[in-house]
């Protein structure tokens, strides 16, 4: 098949493309950095996801079967490339997120009422709110992700892509962590490991809380997946490891694998420094299952979970954060929370 992956460069868009390849696919890349290369087997298209028209040219020259958008950011962006695809008779898709679910926005504090049933599958309640974060957080958001736009809402990017087409595929994302994540979700633990903590502390709603996971590589399988299947037309499918754990257990297993001694306090959250809170409702869990995909599409992970957090931990030890991020660090108020 002829795909074109638009920001097929970044953190998962490039084993998306290896994996694409690597079956036999003709891959072509959008993307703004002119000088990055992914191997002559595939081509290289520069452009700018906001300005796409600018690569329309481009993108008709090379006549995709399938265009996999993965920085899809608002309904605007959504109906300008679902109507494009039309036009050349091509299929896209849209790489979406478990934000659009009714229980995120309860965690985030945008939706109200009572928490949300768990497990979520495909059909569970979306957001009613119009946006899913404030306008602050996606100003603060587009520092790490250039490519969002102001207008940031996942679900109205589903309905403008389905509307547009019957044989067009969402896929929604859990929290992506893997090399290359530009969030160094593991940084918090493995700083703390690395600076000889004796303790790691977690407040009681925060180490109970469960939320969906998913290694990087086995995101661009299942993408990979989806992209190229039959089956997978006017579909939309979930992708997240299985059993989800909850926070304590997920950060015991990148210990576990980063050989650390010493031991995890939960303590009740009257009794934690705040910079250890996690912002939102921890009442409500985000547990998705993933029967849908693996039914359909025969999705199975190529990588187990130690070996994803482990070939994580090696990366994180390779290409520490320039910053702290939204990781925060006070061992005096940790150790004061500690002592007896």
């Amino acid at each position: 098949m002829r795909i074109l992956v638009i920001g097929g460069n970044g953190f998962l868009g490039r084993p998306l493309v290896t994996e694409l390849v690597r079956h036999g696919h003709n891959v072509a890349v959008l993307h703004r950095n002119p000088a990055d290369s992914q191997g002559a087997q595939v081509e290289q298209m520069r452009g700018d996801r906001n300005r796409l028209a600018d690569s329309m040219a481009d993108i008709r020259h090379f006549a995709p079967q399938i265009i996999v958008d993965m920085i899809l950011s608002s309904a605007n962006q959504a109906d300008e490339i679902a109507e494009f695809a039309r036009t050349i008779g091509a299929r896209v898709v849209a790489i979406s997120s478990m934000d659009v679910y009714r229980a995120f926005g309860i965690v985030l504090g945008s939706e109200s009422g009572p928490l949300e049933p768990m497990p979520l599958t495909e059909d569970s309640a979306l957001r009613t709110g119009p946006r899913s974060y404030p306008p602050e957080v996606v100003k603060t958001m587009k520092q790490i992700f250039t490519w969002l736009d102001e207008n940031y809402d996942k679900v109205a990017v589903e309905q403008a892509i389905m509307r547009a087409g019957t044989a067009n595929t969402i896929v929604r994302l859990p929290m992506v962590y893997g090399p290359g994540d530009p969030l160094h979700r593991m940084y918090g633990v493995l700083r703390r490991v690395a600076d000889g903590r004796a303790a790691i502390i977690l407040p009681d709603d925060h180490a109970a809380w469960r939320g969906p996971r998913g290694y990087v590589g086995n995101v661009a399988h299942a993408i990979a997946l989806a992209a190229t299947s039959d089956a997978a037309r006017g579909r939309t499918y979930h992708i997240c490891e299985e059993p989800c754990l909850t926070e304590l257990e997920w950060q015991q297993q990148i210990a576990a694998q980063a050989n650390w001694g010493g031991k995890f306090v939960v303590l009740p959250k009257a009794a934690v420094p705040p910079h250890l809170f996690m912002p939102g409702n921890a009442a409500q869990h985000v547990v998705a299952k993933c029967d849908r995909i693996r039914n359909e599409l025969g999705y199975r992970e190529p990588f187990s979970t130690s070996a994803a957090i482990r070939q994580t931990i090696a990366w994180e030890g390779e290409n520490p954060p320039a910053t702290a991020g939204f990781h925060r660090f006070d061992y005096a108020a940790e150790d004061a929370a500690l002592a007896p």
